[in-house]
This record gives structure tokens, sequence and C-alpha cells, in this order.
């Protein structure tokens, strides 16, 4: 790479995918160049490379599963030889947890990864495979800078209350608090709130972030104070195949009586449950907005019943609401999802216009109604931008 513009890579790896996108850096401000994953690396792993616009700029497939360290070397290896006149000059990570430790992203050493390990069983299925790919690059690449951006550290401005469980204190010094996830996004939102609606930027504003992982945030003049997710990115509301809040006596009755062990529970839980448990068709909310099953309405019910509950939980915590935002995958695409919600809502003085709202505007739009005295928006979200950003803040502190 060429020694005169910096750029940075921002990693996001899964148990069985890395997603990747690289960003110049001009004028201060990060500008994304190109980006894309691998995925199935279990199975038969898939590259796809992808410019600004979402042209495909290069795809491969393999025929065998790829360990990490080579999904990475692979990114690594494109990354060079597509960015020329470029320097890299940092690695920007999401991981999920960083705990009451990291209220910031941070650059990483080994007391950093320290922390990381301390809290990675407490989000199996995203936290050992961030560190993994941290320590890789850490090892082939020493003098490359890592920074880990963290999904929980947005969420440490909330009260202690609202950290709080009803277990002895002793144990919410042992880690066992309400966490909370998505940070990322939420942050990114924040960021777009004071251009789009100043109203929601400094009131009390509901943002919901509905993927297959999906999570909601009180919002309190720009700081979170509520959010669905606790302990784990297992809680709060119904996801693709998470089953969001669940009665604690349910795990033990399943150990006690059906004689499941803590691992099937865990498997139940996490990648059984949710709209692919109800449905028993799939965990993608496209399938089952399209299918006539009786279960997959179900499970669509319920999705927007947890989600307008989770709502209530959180006009509670925030004491109002000035606004509502959707944002990921479903939040931005589900026309359907969102006007069932607002319908479940309309008690609270939600109303949204129906052409907007089945409009396919691909840009923040509002879709609210004239006459609603909640505004509703859906912006879409963008969680690497995020990453980039406080990456080449670390950059230039150091």
């Amino acid at each position: 790479m060429n020694q005169s513009l910096p750029a940075l890579l921002c990693l996001n790896a899964g148990s069985s995918s890395v997603k990747f996108s690289l960003y110049k850096v001009a004028n201060g401000s990060p500008e994304l160049l190109f980006g894309g994953q691998i995925e199935g690396l279990l199975t038969q792993p898939h590259f796809k490379a992808k410019d600004v616009q979402g042209n495909l700029l290069n795809e491969r497939q393999w025929a065998k599963p790829q360990r990490r360290a080579e999904a990475v070397e692979i990114i690594l290896d494109y990354v060079k030889a597509e960015a020329k006149g470029y320097q890299l000059k940092a690695v920007g990570h999401r991981v999920v947890l960083g705990g009451t430790e990291y209220a910031h992203s941070v650059v990483v050493d080994e007391a950093v990864l320290a922390v990381l390990d301390h809290y990675a069983p407490i989000v199996p299925s995203h936290q050992p495979a961030e560190i993994e790919a941290i320590r890789l690059l850490r090892e082939s690449h020493p003098d490359l800078m890592q920074v880990a951006c963290f999904d929980s550290a947005f969420h440490r401005t909330k009260s202690e209350l609202a950290d709080l469980y009803a277990l002895p204190l002793s144990y919410r010094d042992k880690g066992l608090r309400r966490w909370g996830f998505h940070g990322l996004s939420y942050d990114y939102i924040n960021t777009q709130l004071p251009q789009l609606d100043q109203r929601l930027a400094t009131g009390k504003t509901v943002v919901m972030h509905l993927g297959s992982g999906a999570s909601l945030c009180g919002l309190v003049n720009g700081k979170s104070a509520y959010t669905s997710m606790g302990f784990s990115p297992l809680d709060g509301l119904m996801m693709g195949t998470r089953c969001g809040s669940l009665d604690p006596m349910i795990p033990l009755y399943l150990m006690s009586q059906y004689k499941m062990a803590p691992a099937a529970v865990e498997k139940l839980l996490i990648k059984e449950s949710g709209l692919l448990g109800i449905s028993g068709i799939s965990n993608d909310m496209r399938d089952l907005e399209c299918s006539a099953a009786p279960t997959a309405q179900l499970a669509v019910d319920l999705f927007v019943y947890m989600l307008a509950q989770q709502t209530g939980t959180a006009m509670a915590s925030i004491q109002g609401l000035d606004g509502i935002v959707f944002t990921a995958g479903i939040g931005e695409h589900s026309p359907l999802i969102r006007a069932k919600t607002c319908e479940a809502l309309a008690w609270a003085g939600v109303e949204i216009d129906a052409t907007q709202n089945a409009s396919s505007n691909h840009q923040a739009h509002r879709i609210s109604s004239d006459h609603s005295r909640v505004a509703v928006w859906v912006i879409p979200t963008n969680e690497e931008i995020v990453i980039a950003r406080d990456t080449w803040q670390l950059i230039n502190s150091h």
C-alpha cells in the first residue's frame, strides 16, 4: 500500500462469518471504499466484496470449511491488493461486551484482552470469535494497531438502578448486570437525530433495532437510559432464533424435569427459539410475511406483541415518549412490522402515514402522520462508520 493516504479496516467476526469494511480518511472523516464478508466458514465458505454503490467487486467460494485465521488473512490480502494508494493504519473490531471497564472504544493490549476473555462466557455466540480475530492479527501483524469498539459501551450512561437485577449485590460485582447491546447502532442513530429531528435528539426517544438480533433503547437527551437486552443478548425482544424475555424458572424446569443438559437448554434458547421456534418455518421475517401458514402469522403477532410490550416498559423507564425510530434489517425494510407495531402503540399517540410507511425510500424519512403526537422515523443504521470514527480518533490521540 502507498504510504500517503490513511485507511481503516473494520472487522465484525461472528461464529461462522467475518464481515469487513475498508474506509479511507479524507479531510479527517472516514469514507467507505468497499466492504464484504466471508460467510459459511463451517460449511462452504463464500467471499463477496462490493463497492459503495453495491456493485459486486469480487466473489469466491471454497468447497471445504475455512478456519477463522484463514478468513482474516483472505480479507487482509484482498484489502492490500485492492486498496492501492492507501496505508492501512489500524483495524477496528466490533466487540460485544466491554463491561464496566470500557465505556468507550480502546486500543487493544494484553490487559484489554484479559478483560474481554473474562466476559466471553456471557456472550458465547459472539465474543470468543471477536477475540480470536484480534489475537490472530496481533500475532500476524504485530505493528498494526487494533481497536476494540464495544456494543455495550453506549449503555454505560444508564443509571445504577437500570443496571441492577434483584439479586444479592455481590452478584452485581461479579458481572451480573443489565449490560445492554447493539450500542454501535444506537450510537449512530443518536448522531443522526440532531440533523433530522431536534425534538427527538433532546427529548425521549425509543430506538428499535430490529434484525435477526433485536433490541430497543430508550434515549433521554441523547443518552441511553433504558435497553431491553440485559445480562446477555438473549434477553428482551423476540428475535430470529432467540427467545427474548423468559421466566427464569423455565431453564431450571427443563433441566430438572426433562433432564436437559445445560448445553441443550442453551441451544434451545439461542438457536431454536424466536421466530424459527414459533413458526417452525424460518428465522427470517421476510419468509414469514410471505407465508400463509398459521404458525408464521403467530410468530409475526408474537414479535409485535413483545415489541409493543417492551416499548411500554421503555416509556415507563424514560418517563415519556416523543419519538420512535425503526432501524436495522426488519426495522428498515418491513412496512408490515412498522404498521402493526405503531397500531399496537396507538394508545400512546402513535399514528403513521400509510403512504410514507409503504415508501421504498432507503434514506432516513419520517413516517408518522401530521396528527401523530409521537414522531416516527425510519433511519438506516451504520455500525461500521462508528467503528471507523472511533478507530480514527484513537489513532489521533496516540
